[in-house]
């Protein structure tokens, strides 16, 4: 029988002895927080807050498993455990140290993320973090745990009725056995895809990939006989970095390289998925990959680089001034995102984590006209956004019809009601993000829902924060009652058109609105593409 999991908050030990620590009066305050039972939960919170933003830079205690305790504890009471995982993996706290990697695996296994807490375990070995002994062990442990359930689940006979019952009750597209499940199912398909190269040998490049998370830059290289020059870091987070590069040297042949650790062939799947299913005249509104390339370590993506920013960018440019996107451009970019939901939904793929900083700028080679807005034709056909992150990607046709998934996506300020709610979901993932960004270009502010009663005893959800007055009022309440209640669970593409011919007709109500909307993108590309 395999070890039980027994995760419990790490306890403090503090010398009285102790002095010229400026921690000290933390963790005496912490100490007494945990023990004091009347306590409130915020007042801890709080606490570890102020310890963590006081110290999380400074060398001192980076390796100071005093401070690692700290940032557990704060994982602990936090509702979006991963952001402060991540953020603690991104602050070099204790990661040479073999107590990050099982506290925090232990922690995300008692929070039923099992295929988490495995890439924890892997992170830490692939790092070579002491003592790595206790760290296999651990990891074990973890699989023997899994195992047994695994078993349990295989011996376990279900009968029609509970089939049935467990497809109504979902379930968790992102679980640890249903990745297992799906990866298995499509292997020998991803094997033939063009762009794969695969070996069961851990990546020999002369540059070892840990070291470009601290210092990337001008660094070179090689991935299946090509070298790639290293201009910087696009983006990174607790499992993943992506980072701009020159393949062979040449300046005007630009890629991304994901590097992900354990290797992850899944987003490459969605990729060649989206090349089958969505026609030309779409595609570049949703990323391309080159290759793949798995090493027994970690994988690396080749993308495509675009060099405009992302949605996320445009957003805080207003942010930056005190000011609010102006209405006619939130409804250019909800009339996109609309328009690109319904596209992928109708080939039966989720995106699954729809956030600004996933939607890249695409502008336009040559300058727009007033012709071709609606049909989305000329200049328009390259001007827009494009989808890019596949990784928490779902693909239906993989899954029976009509099925409905349990499951929380854990990304703060974009988990759909239903996930909030412990609902059945589907759609309701990408459309709530859809919902999230517009409020956030129209607010510049996150969205915040309340559950209004209304006179029949039913309930509605609407964001908390009202309209401006100036706005057209009627077309975005329309838009926020639709997306945020009552969503259909099987096919939503004709509210999706309903609601893009909704803001696509107020835009032909006058035609100063197309003039302006073009005056303001080509304000946007001289001011973002030359910061």
């Amino acid at each position: 029988m395999a070890t039980m999991l027994s995760y419990s908050p790490p306890r403090f030990k503090i010398a009285v002895d102790a002095h010229h620590d400026p921690l000290l009066p933390f963790l005496r305050s912490i100490k007494k927080a945990l023990e004091a039972s009347d306590d409130s939960a915020s007042n801890l919170s709080n606490l570890l807050k102020d310890c963590i933003r006081n110290f999380k830079n400074n060398d001192r205690y980076r390796n100071d498993v005093r401070f690692l305790k700290i940032w557990l504890l704060y994982m602990g009471v936090s509702d979006d455990f991963e952001s402060v995982f991540k953020e603690m993996l991104d602050s070099n706290v204790c990661t040479n140290s073999s107590s990050l990697y099982v506290w925090s695996a232990s922690f995300f296994e008692l929070k039923g993320r099992l295929h988490d807490a495995l890439t924890i375990y892997q992170l830490g070995i692939c790092r070579n973090a002491e003592p790595i002994e206790w760290l296999k062990k651990a990891q074990a442990l973890f699989l023997n745990r899994i195992s047994e359930i695994q078993n349990a689940a295989s011996t376990q006979k279900v009968d029609d009725k509970e089939s049935k019952k467990f497809e109504d009750n979902g379930i968790n597209p992102w679980g640890t056995s249903t990745m297992d499940s799906l990866l298995k199912k499509i292997y020998p398909l991803i094997m033939k895809f063009d762009g794969y190269r695969s070996s069961t040998k851990p990546y020999t490049g002369k540059v070892a990939l840990s070291t470009l998370k601290n210092s990337s830059r001008n660094k070179v290289i090689e991935i299946g006989g090509k070298k790639y020059h290293i201009k910087g870091c696009a983006g990174q987070g607790g499992f993943a970095q992506v980072y701009k590069a020159n393949v062979d040297s040449d300046p005007d042949n630009v890629v991304a390289l994901k590097i992900q650790k354990p290797a992850f062939p899944w987003e490459f799947y969605i990729y060649r998925q989206l090349d089958k299913r969505i026609l030309d005249r779409e595609r570049s509104s949703y990323g391309f990959a080159h290759r793949i390339h798995i090493y027994s370590d970690c994988s690396i993506l080749i993308c495509d680089y675009l060099a405009n920013g992302t949605l996320q960018d445009v957003i805080n440019s207003y942010v930056v001034l005190g000011k609010s996107m102006e209405e006619v451009l939130c409804i250019y970019y909800t009339i996109e995102m609309l328009h690109m939901v319904e596209t992928l939904h109708g080939v039966g793929l989720i995106h699954g984590d729809f956030k600004p900083d996933n939607l890249l700028i695409r502008y336009a080679r040559g300058d727009l006209t007033e012709d071709g807005f609606f049909s989305r034709i000329g200049p328009w056909c390259d001007q827009g956004l494009c989808l890019v992150d596949w990784g928490r990607g779902i693909d239906l046709h993989l899954f029976p019809d009509h099925i409905l998934f349990k499951g929380d996506c854990r990304t703060s300020g974009f988990r759909c009601i239903e996930m909030l709610e412990d609902k059945p979901w589907k759609f309701q993932v990408d459309a709530y993000g859809l919902c999230a960004i517009v409020h956030m270009m129209l607010h510049s502010s996150y969205m915040e829902v309340v559950k209004k009663e209304q006179s029949d005893g039913s309930y509605m959800y609407l964001p908390k924060l009202p309209f401006k007055r100036y706005w057209n009022i009627e077309l975005w309440k329309t838009f926020f009652t639709k997306m945020l209640n009552q969503y259909p669970h099987d096919d939503d593409r004709s509210l999706l058109q309903d609601l893009k011919k909704s803001f696509q007709d107020y835009m032909s109500s006058n035609p100063q609105l197309i003039k302006k909307l073009k005056e303001l993108l080509s304000k946007q590309r001289a001011s973002l593409c030359s910061a």
